[in-house]
């Protein structure tokens, strides 16, 4: 059975450059698998407190002492325990190799934003093994007169199709968020679904969506939540991507601007980490699935207009003493103390929202 016309057009391939759309569909292969993660084993490893296992942060900082490099990123970082046989800690994660240089010797400690984890006193990074990524394959795709006569040619050149982005929209039309790519076209034939349709398969660097994510995508693929604090019972680890999908869904959508002096209402029993502090923020202005700011920067962006906030406003803040317990004691990536929550307050008193407790 054929699916309606919303639902063949689900994915659409679209190019950066002039807006020209290649083709839709309604199913694309490889866009969920595992990222590289480089690994990094840590030597003299010794904890601050407990020791580090399993998962352990969205973004931790790793921080030389003597101050001759500043501090490098590892994201969704894991942690696989102590090397046997050696005092020496192994992470795993998604870095950006952009740290200090291999053979670095200085101490160095670890943070995950709010705590110190331990430090070590030197590090040696093994970098993912170069692998040939799988393609991506769009399913019944539609493709416009252009790929058309681009297939038709088959050249090297005609078939390079530069920079594009796969657009892709939830169940009901809406946009949702987009994966950049430079395509190049693989191998094509005719789909079995029907006679006028192609799967197109294309080489191209694709961020991956993890595997541990797929079900936070699919949620949101089906619609956006219809009540507020549907991310209330997963994990900071999954909350983070549910928060990345509402951004990317809220810097697409058109919001209606407030009268000045509206209300808005904030619930803040699930606000036990940084991701749902800003969730909470952007149902309480937004419904639900709203997005009013991931970041303390991004917030301010959000004040100044084009996010359903008009000023003056008023926010009464429900059970404030979460926050406070888990938010009070913030690092920044250099390892110095802040206050994430007395900052956010600044910047919505700041952007003319008068905030009271409750």
């Amino acid at each position: 059975m054929i699916g309606t016309h919303r639902e063949r057009e689900r994915y659409a391939l679209t190019d950066t450059e002039s807006g020209h759309v290649w083709g839709v569909c309604a199913e694309v292969e490889g866009l969920f698998r595992e990222p590289p993660r480089g690994t990094y084993e840590l030597f003299g490893w010794v904890p601050d407190g407990a020791e580090v296992r399993g998962w352990v942060g969205g973004r931790v900082w790793l921080v030389p002492d003597d101050g001759t490099f500043g501090p490098w990123l590892l994201e969704d970082a894991e942690s696989l325990g102590r090397h046997p046989g050696t005092d020496g800690l192994v992470l795993t994660g998604l870095d950006d190799y952009e740290g200090p240089p291999e053979g670095h010797r200085a101490p160095v400690r670890l943070h995950d934003g709010f705590r110190w984890l331990g430090s070590c006193r030197e590090f040696a990074r093994v970098l993912p093994p170069e692998r040939p990524e799988p393609p991506l394959v769009l399913r019944g795709l539609a493709p416009s007169d252009r790929l058309r006569r681009a297939l038709a040619t088959g050249t090297r050149r005609a078939l390079d199709l530069d920079e594009a982005r796969l657009e892709i929209r939830d169940g009901r039309g809406e946009p949702l968020t987009d994966r950049l790519l430079r395509p190049k076209v693989r191998t094509w034939r005719p789909s079995s679904r029907r006679t006028d349709l192609t799967d197109l398969e294309l080489d191209g660097h694709l961020e991956p969506v993890p595997g541990y994510v797929r079900p936070i995508w699919e949620r949101w693929l089906a619609g956006p939540p219809d009540t507020s604090g549907a991310w209330a019972g997963l994990e900071t680890r999954e909350r983070g991507p549910w928060l990345d999908l509402v951004r990317e869904r809220g810097c697409r959508l058109k919001h209606r601007a407030r009268q000045p002096g509206h209300a808005y209402d904030l619930d803040g029993r699930h606000i036990t980490d940084e991701p749902g502090l800003y969730l909470a923020l952007g149902e309480a202005v937004n419904g639900p699935g709203g997005y009013f700011g991931s970041s303390p920067d991004a917030l301010a962006d959000c004040l100044r207009g084009n996010f359903g906030h008009t000023a003056p406003a008023t926010l009464l803040w429900r059970d404030t003493a979460t926050a406070r317990e888990y938010l009070s004691h913030a690092l920044s990536p250099e390892g110095e103390g802040y206050d994430l929550l007395g900052l956010v307050l600044d910047i919505l008193i700041g952007g003319g929202m008068r905030v009271t407790f409750g």
